[in-house]
């Protein structure tokens, strides 16, 4: 053959290809709330895969409101019988949806995946309804971390806490050396994620398990109970006067820049830091929630697949869905988020101290069944009324001067409102 003759063939060999591509594109509509730094950059890896597979993606970010917001579009697009083809949904809400009838099954593709072989039991119950797959998990959040700034903490000359009682002595001190020592966002999401792991403190992994999973009427009036809210109270004297309303993320970047020495944040904090170039055991410590050493509160990020009428976008959905839990997009991903891969066999090796860290952790209390609970304030633990719930009494009491007995007789009876 000719290299003319060469030249048309591959000519023809990739107009065919393409044909084939444009043929099966389908557009891959996607709601979600990563919009932050390091979460924009996360997601935007899944869309240049899917884009490679020649498919159409079209984003649906929606910022703010700790997903909130998200949620509320999401219910307003599929009442309206309109729904995207996936979107980020977690926890029980998953099976909340699937008892309404909305998600796709994606059987198929687990199957041939072996998602049941590479994800712990504890990942893939979540991300199944009625025993079938109808979501993708993107990642593992640990929630009841601490991001601290070791510069500030040295210009105060205090120790980095590992305690509540160090918490407090150190908090203290930084405050006298002219910072803020908990950088906070007055967000209800926010107040939520610092107050359970002050419960998880207090009280440990099978006392939070009692009022945040089986909301054990007696945990939640619990003498336990009062001594967190009081704990929690603490927080208030640390904060700066700009904190109501700040977004998590502008929170981080305080203790980024050394205006101040601490953030009670999930790890999705870490890809703040990532992309401000900082790294972890020099810039920044990663270090578990004073008091919570040993344990971890679990929030998994997963896109949850809605029933398509189109025959290609069900096709580009399970593309999609396959890719999630590809081994190049839940390392790439979770390098960028913070997070650590669902997959338990995913190599390790180029990730840093603290998702090494997080993943030792995490696997040893999904093997011991010690120690692992789901995140209250992330909707994994609970339903959305009985969170907004214990939300609205644990953010009224932060800002007021409501006494913790109360707090603790309102959230037993709110609780119970709901169930």
């Amino acid at each position: 053959m000719n290299f003319k003759n060469t030249l048309l063939s591959i000519s023809v060999l990739a107009a065919s290809t393409m044909s084939a591509n444009i043929a099966n594109a389908a557009e891959v509509e996607v709601l979600h709330w990563w919009t932050s730094g390091g979460e924009a950059k996360s997601i935007s890896v899944l869309k240049d895969m899917v884009q490679v597979e020649g498919h159409v993606w079209k984003d649906f970010a929606v910022a703010g409101g700790g997903g909130e917001n998200a949620k509320t579009v999401l219910r307003s697009r599929v009442v309206s019988g309109n729904p995207p083809t996936s979107a980020q949904i977690k926890g029980l809400e998953i099976q909340e949806w699937g008892e309404l009838g909305f998600l796709a099954d994606l059987s198929s593709v687990a199957k041939a995946n072996k998602w049941d072989a590479i994800l712990p039991s504890v990942v893939s119950d979540v991300m199944k309804y009625e025993g079938k797959y109808v979501a993708a998990p993107v990642n593992v959040h640990r929630v009841n971390w601490m991001w601290a700034n070791p510069e500030v903490f040295k210009k105060a000359g205090v120790e980095i806490p590992t305690t509540l009682p160090e918490l407090w002595m150190a908090a203290d001190k930084i405050k006298a050396a002219g910072f803020t020592a908990i950088a906070h966002g007055g967000q209800p999401w926010q107040d939520l994620t610092t107050f359970e792991s002050i419960v998880l403190a207090v009280g440990g992994a099978e006392f939070f398990d009692q009022a945040f999973v089986k909301h054990d009427p007696k945990a939640l009036s619990s003498a336990t109970m009062v001594k967190a809210f009081d704990e929690f109270r603490k927080v208030n004297q640390y904060l700066d006067n700009g904190f109501s309303g700040r977004d998590w993320n502008v929170a981080t970047s305080m203790v980024i820049k050394g205006e101040a020495a601490m953030q009670f944040m999930g790890d999705w904090a870490k890809g703040e830091f990532t992309a401000a170039g900082k790294m972890p055991g020099k810039d920044y410590e990663c270090l578990a929630f004073p008091g919570t050493e040993g344990e971890f509160t679990f929030n998994i990020d997963s896109l949850a697949m809605f029933k398509q009428k189109d025959s290609k976008k069900e096709a580009a959905q399970n593309v999609m869905a396959q890719l999630v839990l590809s081994e190049k997009f839940q390392d790439v991903f979770n390098m960028n988020k913070g997070s650590i891969p669902a997959r338990t066999d995913q190599d390790m090796s180029g990730f840093d101290s603290c998702a090494k860290a997080s993943m030792n952790t995490f696997k040893q209390t999904a093997s011991m069944k010690k120690g692992l609970v789901p995140s209250m304030a992330h909707g994994m633990s609970t339903t959305a009324a009985i969170q907004g719930a214990i939300s609205d009494v644990v953010t009224e009491f932060f800002n007021s001067d409501m006494s913790s007995k109360e707090a603790v007789e309102k959230l037993a009876r709110s609780v119970k409102a709901e169930m």
